[in-house]
């Protein structure tokens, strides 16, 4: 007995032991691959990068060094990355160009445009670039009909069919469960609650709509009959005639593609582009290669800094996806902190937001007007700045947008749940409210507001308005009255909001960057990212998990997924909303 619990002893310490060897091991292994990813990469003689684009994209992403351990292949790009690449293959003389890979990636319009923007900018350099695709979605064929040779497999095909904008209404959902809105709003075109409170689009959303899914398509139309040497009148042709379910021969007889090569073809020919000899590998880069590949530009010492400061997502909300939104108090601090930093000569905010917290909001423009007092304050607009993401955008000294960006919705609203019928009729619930005051009990769930109540909510709603629409006006320079005219709650694209004096110059970031050091008359200058991004440990500590979860989710669902978050997030926003519900992507 004595040696069998001996033995027992013996094997459970060397089980115990034996965990906290492998223990170790996994954390020295895990700290291993980490820094391995902080590595500096070494660009190797006739390299290529090639840009493999396939998942979502979005302003900034936080590093996995596990992403490729896991074996994701749908994954999160950062448009930031992305471009800083696209720049750094440019400037190393040992790359010698870009393959394109297409994918299935989400994107919306204006970030597809600042890639394909940074991708023309790419070919100035004399360098190739060669697009080949399976299977072309058509924001991959937008981004790559400016290569030098587009190519589609022999039975692949091109998704070219136009733009679509799909609406999904709860109005009858709510009531089958018991649940209404009351809503309150400003502004004919406010169309965010319209899903709560129709089964149809009022004509005035259904006007606005098309108006900017017509400016859009014609900005792709001209952009790739640019590059194709296609004309528009053939491109819509080609829209209009079924070119998915077409034999790949017909892409090539349209123009849409240079030839019909299946993958071991297109890689003899990159191996030839390159310099490389037939029976010699690629030297290939890939997108987390090329964020370790040193900048070939001077250390600027002038102690001059542009801060790029990013504000994304919906204001004060969860938002629809991962992001982690735009929280306005810690906005604030951090614009504070811009403000008083001495050695930061201008500030350019990078405003990609559907909008959200009407309060949140007007803090935000507050400490923008504060800034701007200090320093220059340029906005860079990326596929959205629209509603609160106007709000936010309007006191700059310049507003820079994409010609795609969907802006403006200069609009306010109000959306209440009411819960009587399902808590009462479908649960069998009954309440009884004893009060001090008249509306001692205004805003509880159980019961809808009376006359009065409505009355002095819409007139509250009314103001807000209002302010909006005066901060607008000051903002831009122009009368309360030009702003009425084209406010409304409408969402106008980036090119139109030029000319409605909204926004200032078209462009991406780079444009809001040579912007912001002029006015603040300095040559040399070191740009910082702000805020600083999280390490990955602290994020998967964090947020990480649920971020995960939320990504598979929304892998799965698609756009669905949007909806379902926009419902379960409804608990915790503000009552009083400055957004618009669009969200155009191409795909």
């Amino acid at each position: 007995m004595k040696d069998f619990f001996k033995f027992t002893f013996a094997s459970m310490l060397g089980v115990v032991l034996a965990g906290i060897v492998f223990t170790i091991l996994g954390i020295v292994s895990m700290v291993g691959m980490v820094a391995s990813s902080d590595t500096e990469t070494v660009v190797k003689e006739n390299s290529i990068f090639v840009l493999d684009l396939n998942g979502t994209l979005s302003e900034r992403v936080q590093d996995n060094p596990f992403q490729s351990l896991m074996g994701e292949e749908y994954q999160a790009y950062g448009l930031d990355d992305i471009l800083a690449s696209i720049q750094k293959a440019k400037d190393n003389e040992n790359i010698k160009g870009i393959y394109l890979q297409a994918g299935m990636m989400e994107a919306s319009c204006a970030s597809l445009e600042e890639i394909r923007n940074a991708l023309k900018d790419f070919k100035e350099s004399g360098k190739f670039i060669v697009a080949y695709g399976d299977t072309y979605t058509q924001g991959m064929y937008y981004l790559a009909s400016v290569a030098d040779k587009v190519i589609v497999n022999p039975q692949g095909t091109i998704a070219w069919q136009g733009l679509s904008s799909k609406t999904i209404f709860f109005k009858d959902l709510l009531k089958k469960i018991g649940v209404e809105m009351e809503i309150f709003k400003v502004g004919t075109y406010k169309s965010a609650v319209e899903p709560f409170i129709a089964t149809e689009m009022s004509e005035a959303n259904r006007e606005q709509i098309t108006a900017f899914l017509n400016s859009t398509w014609k900005r792709l139309l001209e952009d790739i009959s640019a590059s194709r040497g296609i004309s528009e009148d053939d491109l819509n042709k080609c829209a209009d005639d079924f070119m998915m379910f077409s034999p790949a021969e017909t892409y090539v007889a349209n123009g849409l593609v240079d030839t019909l090569l299946y993958k071991d073809g297109v890689l003899d020919y990159l191996k030839m582009m390159s310099g490389r000899e037939a029976d010699e590998s690629l030297r290939t880069l890939s997108l987390e290669d090329m964020k370790n590949v040193k900048r070939n530009v001077p250390l600027d010492k002038s102690g001059n800094i542009i801060a790029v400061y990013y504000a994304y997502g919906e204001i004060d909300n969860s938002g629809t996806s991962t992001d982690e939104g735009i929280n306005s108090e810690k906005v604030i601090k951090d614009l504070r902190q811009l403000r008083e930093d001495e050695t930061i000569k201008a500030v350019v905010l990078r405003v990609n937001s559907p909008g959200g917290s009407a309060y949140g909001s007007e803090q935000i423009w507050r400490e923008v007007v504060l800034l701007k007092e200090k320093k220059p304050v340029i906005v860079s607009m990326g596929d959205y700045a629209a509603s609160g993401g106007y709000y936010i955008s309007c006191a700059a000294d310049c507003i820079v947008a994409d010609p795609t960006t969907l802006t403006g919705s200069i609009g306010i609203f109000g959306m209440f749940p009411m819960v009587k019928n399902l808590v009462t009729d479908k649960l069998g619930l009954h309440f009884e409210t004893v009060k001090t005051n008249r509306y001692a009990d205004m805003g509880d769930m159980t019961r809808p507001f009376n006359d009065a109540e409505r009355a002095a909510l819409q007139k509250y709603i009314n103001n807000g308005y209002k302010l909006f629409v005066q901060r607008c006006a000051d903002g831009r320079g122009m009368s309360v009255e030009a702003i009425e005219k084209i406010a409304e709650g409408r969402v106008w694209t980036g090119a139109t909001a030029k000319e409605l004096g909204l926004v200032d110059e078209l462009g991406g970031l780079d444009k809001a960057l040579e912007i912001a050091a002029q006015k603040a008359e300095v040559d040399a200058y070191s740009i910082i990212r702000y805020p600083s991004q999280d390490s990955f440990f602290s994020s998967l500590l964090n947020e990480g998990k649920d971020d995960y979860i939320n990504g598979k989710i929304q892998e799965v669902l698609g756009e669905s997924y949007n909806y379902i978050k926009f419902i379960e997030n409804l608990k915790d926003q503000d009552r009083i909303q400055a957004r618009m519900p669009f969200d155009l992507r191409i795909q």
